[in-house]
């Protein structure tokens, strides 16, 4: 990344409707690139945000339907674990007295949920003594079984049930890909044809990019958990503390030559005013064609790429990705490109909108197995 910036077209920013999650993205830009390291003339930066039905920043529960009912399920089964178990107990015997409506007992779905009563634990401990609560709150074997619980009725389901995937986060890690391959075949899918453009010429950025160098999105801890699980990067792990982030990088083999691409652009999408676009290459579509489907010439385009996952600066290994061939030799966190898109292909809704509605009188819970990861 260059030092001092005139513009921020080689840069995708994108946030939640939430106004912390915008302040997010916002403080993480500026910390990249303050004032000393922007020239005078430097322009507004594109930050995407979406309708809260559209949104898919974070797993959608209030407008996928369907994900409605599943997370409901999966909810109800921990509670129907948890709730009368010896561990239940122990929280009641340390803050049941606080609950409202006469001491009500602890559980998963009591009022406040357990999962509520953590986010309320969570926060009193970043903002200072001021905000504590009793002290029972805080005892250490209390929060190991709160944050162990509600892990699992929020997250059970990524590792778990494919559908559960593809309808909570497949369309953001569908996103994700599209963006690397488009960085792979310099088609200008990495982002650039979103934040980038002069008087509406599009495909190349005011400061003459030719390429997103860098994406960072504001998002939610459910998201960042969701993304893990659904990947089977998440085994072991607790709740995401605050500050927490996950990067995906995307490298490239640099003994491994290719012909720099013309920028390739979309379909136009309709519009009543026309299309003012000016032509380019035709439209690739391979980076949201599923991976059995890409041709010899296409895979070959994604040939010498990487992608690593670090979770808080640390990296992990996505378990589809230690098989032969499905990682840089010598290091299995490094997956392959076309590794790490077939795994991310199999939870990718082809049109999450309509996902949403389909099996609305199916069971909840798959019939057989469907780890993440693979």
């Amino acid at each position: 990344m260059p030092r001092i910036i005139s513009d921020a077209d080689m840069i995708y920013l994108r946030a939640t409707p939430m106004p912390r999650a915008l302040d997010s993205v916002q403080q993480s830009f500026v910390g990249m690139y303050p004032s000393s390291a922007r020239t005078a003339s430097f322009p507004p930066p594109t930050i995407i945000t979406r309708a809260a039905a559209d949104e898919t920043l974070f797993p959608n529960e209030g407008n996928c339907r369907r994900f409605g009912q599943l997370g409901r399920a999966f909810a109800q089964r921990t509670a129907d674990r948890w709730n009368d178990s010896k561990e239940m107990d122990y929280l009641n015997s340390l803050i049941s007295k606080w609950m409202p409506e006469g001491g009500q007992r602890v559980a998963v779905d009591s009022h406040p949920r357990l999962s509520g009563i953590m986010d309320t634990v969570n926060s009193t401990l970043a903002h200072g003594p001021k905000t504590r609560l009793p002290s029972p709150f805080y005892d250490p074997k209390g929060r190991e079984i709160i944050d162990k619980i509600g892990t699992e009725e929020w997250f059970s389901g990524y590792k778990e049930s494919q559908e559960y995937r593809k309808l909570g986060i497949g369309a953001l890690v569908g996103d994700i890909v599209t963006r690397m391959v488009g960085s792979a075949e310099g088609s200008g899918n990495d982002g650039l044809l979103e934040v980038a453009g002069v008087d509406g010429d599009l495909g190349k950025g005011r400061g003459g990019e030719s390429g997103i160098k860098l994406a960072l999105s504001g998002c939610h801890d459910t998201t960042l958990a969701a993304v893990l699980s659904s990947l089977g990067a998440f085994e072991g792990e607790k709740w995401p503390p605050y500050t927490s982030h996950i990067a995906v990088e995307l490298f490239k083999d640099a003994s491994i030559k290719t012909e720099d691409a013309m920028p390739t652009e979309p379909a136009p999408r309709q519009s009543f005013l026309g299309s003012s676009r000016k032509k380019t290459k035709p439209a690739s579509l391979m980076m949201r064609k599923p991976t059995p489907e890409l041709t010899a010439e296409e895979k070959a385009k994604l040939q010498g790429h990487y992608v690593r996952l670090r979770y808080n600066d640390r990296p992990v290994t996505i378990p589809g990705c230690k098989l032969p061939g499905n990682h840089l030799e010598g290091d299995e966190t490094f997956c392959t490109l076309q590794a790490f898109k077939a795994i991310a292909d199999k939870f990718t809704p082809r049109i999450w909108t309509d996902a949403c509605v389909e099996g609305l009188d199916e069971p909840a819970f798959p019939i057989s197995p469907e780890p993440a990861g693979f």
